[in-house]
């Protein structure tokens, strides 16, 4: 879904409405006075010890981006799921969603969730959703509801999405608010039962005996599209705890993620109270370049910049690599990248290989969320991760050292629901395949298009953890030790060491002697400039699936490498280094069964043939499947030839997919690279 833009669709807005400001919300920083207010939620960490902890820790699974009923697009969508309903859901339940009452179940739990409701629109949900409420008959609410028309401009096919950003969405339809609470911390104060609710749902969640089967994580989702340009610059946040803020941080209050780290650092990772908190940056494919432009752009000093620099990389520790919205990796051909292409960068791209765009080159563009402007190289994680080792070089402190995990965005409030072979599309309001495989709806005026073919089922967060608690899991993610999957369990190993034993692979204790040997993944380690390449061990296990189901089996484990050359040129490698590129493996498009060899484990100990001791380096480590089909032709295949959607039939939707793993990164740093050298 993309948000309103450009001037023409603002007028069609006021239109609906009959009222409009200067089309410009007022945004403020928060202070803890605004938050002083009401009493925070009473929540509880008290637990049993778990019953089996494991020193060489295991993959949990889970979904850390989960929208509900009471985000307000979600509920105008038709998700009557609350929070409760989701942690249901993750924990295995049955749940039925939307106006069909589709009946909605995973196939295998999860092992951990956070429900990260837009707090942006927590006073619009709790206000126009509560007959009770002053305002609850406000014409806002009305038309949020569908009992007032959209201006008669929208056929009843579209009606809710004209709903959603005809009663205040996102970005500049934010000012809407307004009419009904007027001024920010007001708003903000009044979304405090909705905010309370979710964190009682985490709560009662929280399986606290022995078994540790599941935990629920508090978090909320700070959405800012900047008025100014349109990007996504949206994050997930998330509490380690049952001591959280009082009241949620959204865009109406901090309108800038600067703004946003600075208050919960204030708060929560600085302040002697408890609180302990991580954000996490989701779909910068769609920030046109934004989402990672870099301390210095705009910095008026190199302490400045340091600042920035150091909070950015002590708050947001992880970023969200792969989620319904598409693959935020790589894109090939982009400004100041050098290396060879890598053919596993077009992997479910919402804005297609064939499609005509401009590159963003070293600036900000707009229109992300529309996926209408410029593509930026800045808009995706591997060459943050790359551009981070130049801020380093200037500054002394890398701000985009972040771990990578996936997840859903799911707005049907079933996280995790990740199968190609049952896409639900997570969306209540589109509940049929055929509504699945249209190409596009375009609302009038440019004011929103949803590109549903293009859209994925989403991935997973992976992580590492001696068991399964709250505290665990956030530790890990802060420590970065954790991965993301496009959907599939597949559990990935990464490790560094200064000697590895070649036959380490081969050993029953293979993790222990990693981790007394060697750095997992998620580690920063600094290395004499004379040093040889460290061994790295790479590893990973197939999905063993269900009996159903059976999951896919591996064809490779690769290496991809990202450095700064010396006149600043962004250079990637793609190494393969276990498994079998070769190996022929098909799959059936009329049965989708898989043909050919793969395997069920890979491991190997490798070495950087192209190692330079004096050049900083990134690596993370990419795991893919043998080839199988994407979910639009299992769905394809249910319509008879005559009456199949052309999306079937078009070259641009894909077939077939590889599924993957990524792991968090491990930095290389020669023992001089701390020195800031600030250029002019």
């Amino acid at each position: 879904m993309t948000k309103p833009s450009g001037h023409s669709a603002l007028a069609i807005l006021c239109v609906a409405l009959a009222s409009c400001g200067d089309g410009k919300p007022t945004m403020h920083t928060p202070t803890p006075e605004i938050f002083a207010q009401t009493p925070t939620f009473a929540g509880t960490d008290t637990r049993a010890p778990c019953r089996e902890r494991n020193p060489d820790k295991q993959a949990f699974f889970g979904d850390l981006h989960i929208h509900t009923s009471f985000s307000f697009d979600a509920w105008v969508f038709g998700n009557n799921n609350d929070p409760e309903r989701a942690y249901d859901y993750a924990r295995g339940e049955a749940i039925f969603s939307g106006p069909n009452k589709v009946r909605l179940q995973i196939d295998r739990p999860l092992d951990f969730a956070a429900v990260t409701d837009h707090a942006e629109q927590f006073a619009q949900i709790g206000i126009c959703t509560d007959p009770e409420a002053a305002d609850y008959d406000h014409k806002v609410c009305r038309t949020m509801r569908g009992e007032v028309w959209w201006a008669g401009l929208l056929p009843d096919s579209m009606s809710r999405l004209g709903r959603v950003f005809s009663s205040g969405g996102v970005g500049p339809t934010a000012v809407y608010m307004e009419n009904i609470c007027p001024g920010d911390a007001t708003c903000t104060v009044q979304g405090k039962p909705v905010w309370d609710r979710i964190q009682r749902a985490a709560e009662m969640a929280y399986d606290r005996s022995e078994d540790c089967t599941f935990s629920s994580l508090v978090g909320f989702e700070y959405s800012l599209n900047p008025s100014d340009t349109g990007n996504n610059m949206h994050r997930n946040v998330l509490f380690r705890n049952a001591t959280t803020l009082n009241l949620p941080v959204s865009s109406r209050l901090a309108e800038r993620p600067l703004d946003l780290w600075r208050y919960l650092d204030r708060t929560c990772n600085s302040a002697d109270n408890r609180c302990e908190v991580l954000t996490i940056p989701h779909n910068s494919n769609l920030s046109s370049g934004e989402m990672f432009t870099p301390p210095s752009t705009g910095a008026q000093s190199l302490a400045e910049e340091t600042e920035i620099s150091d909070l950015r990389a002590r708050t947001e520790r992880l970023a969200e690599i792969y989620q319904v919205k598409g693959d935020s990796e790589c894109r090939d051909g982009l400004y100041r990248v050098g290396g060879a292409p890598d053919e596993f960068c077009e992997f479910e791209k919402v804005r297609g290989k064939a499609e005509v765009f401009d590159d963003c080159k070293d600036t900000i563009g707009d229109h992300g969320m529309a996926m209408t402007g410029c593509v930026a190289r800045r808009s995706f994680v591997r060459y943050a991760l790359t551009e981070g080792l130049a801020e380093k070089q200037r500054t002394g402190i890398n701000p985009f050292e972040f771990g990578i995990i996936a997840s859903t965005d799911t707005h049907d409030s079933n996280g995790g629901d990740v199968d190609e072979y049952e896409h639900t599309s997570g969306l209540a309001l589109v509940d049929t395949a055929e509504k699945r495989l249209q190409p596009e709806i375009v609302l009038p005026g440019g004011i929103a298009s949803v590109r549903q073919a293009r859209f994925s089922p989403g991935g997973l967060a992976g992580v590492f953890a001696e068991q399964n608690t709250r505290e665990d899991l956030f530790d890990a993610m802060r420590a970065r030790e954790t991965f993301g999957t496009s959907g599939p369990r597949i559990v990935p190993r990464f490790f560094a060491a200064d000697d590895f034993p070649e036959r380490l692979c081969e050993a029953p204790d293979m993790i222990a002697q990693a981790y007394a040997a060697g750095a997992p993944m998620g580690s920063s380690i600094t290395r004499p400039d004379t040093a040889q390449s460290p061994d790295f061990l790479i590893a990973a296990s197939a999905d063993s699936g269900t009996n159903e189901h059976p999951g896919g089996l591996l064809q490779r484990l690769q290496v991809i490498k990202g450095w700064v050359d010396e006149v600043g040129i962004m250079q990637q490698r793609v190494y393969d280094v276990a498994g079998d590129p070769d190996n022929g493996a098909t799959v059936d498009l009329d049965s989708c069964q898989p043909r050919g060899d793969g395997f069920k484990n890979l491991c190997t100990v490798w070495r950087d043939p192209d190692y330079h001791a004096d050049q900083q380096a990134v690596y993370y480590s990419r795991v893919l499947e043998n080839p199988s089909c994407r979910w639009s032709t299992y769905q394809c295949a249910e319509f008879d030839e005559a009456d199949r959607p052309e999306t079937c039939d078009d070259p641009e939707y894909p077939k077939t997919i590889q599924e993957r793993a990524w792991t968090s990164p491990i930095w290389i740093y020669p023992e001089a690279s701390d020195t800031p050298q600030r250029s002019s």
